[in-house]
């Protein structure tokens, strides 16, 4: 029986989702976006394409239909909005995209309509929760939870240093975003950008990591008394966004320019679309550590995960589409396949508790060389 999945959503991530669920005989995939371009690359990939603009509910609904299962990929401002109207028309749904709204209000819709609900299924969130959640489960009491990750151009160039893997405004979010983390058992919530700090990867060198809303779940499924995420880029980075930000940039509120009235954020964000937009076949590069302590068998125990992955050449496909769009498309797999078929809204580290869903995603990630790499220290 083929299994009809339809992807709403073609951009980069999207991309690289709708290529790899339509590898699959026994997938039927169809991708919508409001990019023709971007629909018609994907049908040459083996998927059926339509061009609509789904910041129109009635057309999300229209396009999954007759879905079997629907894969998110939209920007995250559209997140939260598609995600519900896919549940109240019934339909189980696995998304990646990025939205500031407690996902856990869906859960009740979820439920109702009897589907399961995988949210922020991408790399971090996503494939970072999952191994925290699988960590947590093993130990007998967990310490303390320290994320870093990034997604870079492997070339520096100025005046920027970065480009955007997706979404610029989705990245924006990230520095305008309050972070959130937990201190001492007890819920800080701090600027985004703040709290600089430098860290070496070997074979890449220096990166600074500063505080983002990474943790978003996580902080409502663990009782681990220390979590923190930030995000990492070259350095001077972030001192270049708090600039802006400060000045102004980013704010949603309305200006009185020559022309009229304008955003400052829509402004900026048509600006840095182009500066910040990869080339054809500009390489980028993921790059995560992971560190988890806690104690087992009366043991205090270190784990560190480590990725470094690179865009691919072989298939066109970019670092941070491949570890966001295949952990998506693994996660997708499980629901497909009824490894995971719990109704209601389920965060990344929940999925990641269970032995089986967790070795089947890490797998479906070795197959396509993402590999990340563990090791266990005693304290």
């Amino acid at each position: 029986m083929t299994l009809k999945i339809v992807v709403l959503g073609g951009g980069r991530v999207g991309n690289a989702i709708v290529r790899d669920l339509a590898a699959e005989d026994d997938f039927s995939v169809l991708v919508v976006d409001v990019d023709p371009v971007a629909v018609e690359r994907l049908t040459e990939h083996g998927a059926d394409g339509v061009v609509a603009d789904l910041s129109d509910l009635k057309i999300v609904s229209k396009a999954v239909a007759d879905a079997d299962l629907v894969v998110g990929a939209v920007p995250g401002f559209m997140g939260y909005r598609t995600v519900e109207r896919v549940l109240q028309d019934g339909h189980p749904i696995v998304d990646i995209s990025f939205f500031p709204e407690d996902s856990f209000g869906l859960d009740e819709l979820a439920k109702k309509a009897g589907v399961p609900c995988l949210v922020d299924c991408g790399v971090a969130p996503g494939l970072s929760n999952m191994v925290f959640g699988r960590i947590e489960e093993h130990l007998d009491e967990t310490y303390s939870y320290h994320c870093l990750v990034g997604g870079l151009p492997v070339e520096r160039a100025w005046p920027w240093e970065y480009k955007a893997p997706f979404s610029p405004g989705d990245v924006i979010a990230e520095y305008t975003r309050p972070a959130r983390s937990r201190r001492g058992g007890v819920e800080v919530t701090l600027p985004a950008l703040s709290e600089i700090e430098l860290v070496d990867f070997p074979g890449l060198g220096t990166l600074e990591a500063f505080n983002t809303d990474g943790l978003r779940s996580l902080l409502r499924t663990s009782r681990a008394p220390e979590m923190v995420e930030k995000t990492m880029r070259y350095p001077g980075h972030a001192e270049k966004m708090r600039i802006l930000r400060d000045a102004g940039f980013f704010s949603t509120r309305d200006v009185l320019v020559a022309s009229g009235h304008a955003r400052p954020l829509d402004v900026t964000e048509a600006l840095l679309i182009d500066q910040w937009q990869f080339d054809e076949g500009e390489p980028d590069l993921t790059v995560m550590r992971i560190v988890i302590e806690g104690a087992k068998d009366d043991k205090a125990l270190r784990h560190t995960y480590n990725l470094l992955d690179y865009y691919n050449p072989d298939t066109e496909t970019s670092s941070m589409a491949r570890t966001t769009g295949y952990t998506c498309t693994g996660m997708a797999r499980l629901v497909a396949r009824g490894l995971w078929t719990e109704p209601g809204v389920a965060a990344p580290e929940m999925v990641g508790r269970n032995a089986l869903c967790f070795d089947t995603v890490i797998q479906h990630l070795e197959a396509r060389g993402v590999q990340i790499f563990q090791s266990v220290d005693e304290l």
